[in-house]
C-alpha cells in the first residue's frame, strides 16, 4: 500500500532513505534548510522543500498528520533534531523516527516523543525504508536478485492450520524458513508445524510478493 512520507534533513541518509521509499513506489516529500541539497534534488523528488524545519508555523502549513510517517534524519545538529522530532508530534504526527548517533541522543529523542531511533551507523537506509514499506515487517536482510528474508507476524485465519495447510509457496511464492513463538525459535520447521496466535514466521521471497502477503497480516 502507497505510504505519504516525509524526510527532513538531506544529508547521505535522508537523501538515500527517501530515494529508495520513492522507489518502492511511496509518495515522499524532502525538507531541508539549505538551498543547495534542495536544488540537487529537485529533479529527484516532485516536492522538494527549502524549510526551517524548526519553526512550528513552517511545519503546521505541511498538513503533519496526513503523512503515515516522518523521519528526522538532521545530521549533528541534535537541538535541530530534538525541536523537530517535538513539533512533529505536538501537530499530530502519526509515527517519527528520528536519528541518533548515541545513547543520550537517542534517551533524549525518546523523551521528545519519537517513536523509533535510527542509528547511523547501526541501520542502512534501504533495510529502514524496506521495514517501513510494508505493514507489520518486524526486521529485513537483503539478499540477491530482489529477495530477501523478512520477519512477519501470521496472517489473520492461520491460527489452528499447519504449514501444508496454508500452502505459502503455491499460494503467495514465498518460503517459510523458520517459526518464532515466544522465546522458542525453529529454524527448519515440519510441514505439520501448526501455527499459533501471535506466531511470526521467517520468509524468503521477491520483496514483492511479501509485501502483497503482509499487507493483508
Amino acid at each position: 500500500m502507497k505510504k505519504s512520507v516525509l524526510v527532513i534533513g538531506m544529508g547521505r541518509l535522508g537523501t538515500h532513505l527517501a530515494e529508495k521509499m520513492q522507489d518502492l513506489g511511496n509518495d515522499v516529500m524532502v525538507l531541508d534548510n539549505k538551498e543547495s541539497k534542495i536544488n540537487r534534488l529537485a529533479s529527484i523528488f516532485a516536492d522538494a522543500r527549502i524549510a526551517d524545519y524548526t519553526n512550528e508555523e513552517v511545519l503546521a502549513e505541511l498538513d503533519i498528520p496526513s503523512f503515515d510517517i516522518c523521519f528526522v534524519t538532521v545530521g549533528d545538529d541534535l537541538e535541530a533534531s530534538i525541536i523537530t522530532t517535538m513539533t512533529l508530534k505536538s501537530l499530530g504526527a502519526k509515527y517519527v523516527a528520528s536519528r541518533a548517533r548515541d545513547e543520550m541522543q537517542c534517551e533524549i529523542l525518546k523523551r521528545v516523543g519519537a517513536d523509533e531511533i535510527i542509528y547511523a551507523d547501526g541501520e542502512t537506509a534501504d533495510k529502514l525504508a524496506i521495514r517501513h514499506n510494508g505493514n507489520n515487517i518486524f526486521d529485513y536482510i537483503g539478499l540477491a536478485d530482489g529477495y530477501a528474508i523478512f520477519e512477519v507476524p501470521i496472517m489473520k485465519g492461520w491460527e489452528n492450520k499447519s504449514i501444508a495447510d496454508i500452502d505459502v509457496r503455491k499460494r503467495y511464492r514465498i518460503n517459510i524458513i523458520a517459526i518464532k513463538r515466544g522465546e522458542m525459535f525453529d529454524p527448519a520447521p515440519m510441514p505439520d508445524f501448526v501455527f499459533r496466535e501471535g506466531d511470526h514466521i521467517f520468509v524468503m521471497g521477491k520483496s514483492r510478493d511479501v509485501f502483497k502477503m503482509s499487507a493483508k497480516t
